[in-house]
């Protein structure tokens, strides 16, 4: 896999197929691999014509992190993703993010917003306004020696997640114990490309796709019927709805 030099650490991303671009960022414990290459995501969206950028963010996958959590956050890990356009020549994408990966592709889009020509903000509501429950369990599970001793059932999918990842689990938990700074209604409220909010209808995490969307001008929702936070992600309706939305925005963009 290819690499790029952001801040010091030398980060992994993918590149595949011809067309325009289209940049995938993915969620806390995941990588590129697991969110977007396993659940057919980059094959998709090559076939449609796409050129497929996926990076794995600083501490998770193949990219080097630290085990400091002033290191990471998500405007942090945005500058990652606006370094890497930089480092392949590109002036602009659309970016689709999964859970922590949208909260970054927030920030991409609210402080790089002429790099971002459309975006897609998977597996998170109103939870980016609001923040997504206590950290320090999950931090904890992944400290932990041992699955065993972990008692937390959310830090306990955490752990195993990241056991099956084969993952730097002491640069997770400085990941989740990072600063998650908020975004205020005000700040998203000024997003004016287009958006796409798509949530499981049975995700407990997210927040409310529908009060996140009423913040932006041009933002729509998309439900993923009964998929919960963990599933969504490679839901066919999920898919089907990215598609069309991507289309949309590249029809607009062309016109």
């Amino acid at each position: 896999m290819p690499h790029f030099e952001s801040a010091g650490l030398r980060l992994a991303y993918l590149d595949e197929g011809p067309g325009e671009p289209i940049l995938l960022i993915h969620g806390f414990a995941s990588n590129k691999q697991v969110n977007w290459v396993y659940p057919g995501w980059v094959e998709m969206l090559v076939k449609a014509g796409r050129r497929v950028i996926a990076i794995d963010n600083r501490g998770h996958g193949e990219s080097q992190g630290s085990h400091n959590p002033d290191d990471y956050g998500a405007p942090t890990m945005a500058e990652d993703a606006r370094r890497l356009l930089d480092h392949l020549d590109l002036p602009w994408v659309d970016v689709m993010g999964y859970s922590m990966g949208a909260r970054i592709s927030a920030f991409l889009t609210l402080n790089h917003p002429e790099r971002v020509r459309g975006a897609i903000f998977g597996g998170l509501g109103y939870g980016m306004i609001t923040g997504v429950g206590n950290p320090e369990p999950i931090a904890a599970a992944l400290e932990a020696d041992k699955l065993s001793d972990v008692t937390d059932r959310t830090g306990r999918a955490f752990r195993a997640f990241a056991d099956q990842t084969k993952s730097d689990r002491l640069a997770l938990a400085a990941c989740m114990r990072s600063s998650r700074q908020k975004i205020s209604k005000e700040e998203v409220a000024r997003i004016t490309q287009p958006v796409l909010v798509a949530v499981g209808t049975r995700d407990e995490i997210a927040g409310s796709a529908s009060e996140l969307a009423a913040l932006m001008p041009r933002a729509e929702v998309l439900d993923i019927p009964n998929r919960d936070h963990m599933v969504a992600v490679g839901d066919k309706v999920y898919k089907a709805g990215a598609l069309a939305f991507l289309e949309s925005v590249a029809r607009e963009g062309r016109s």
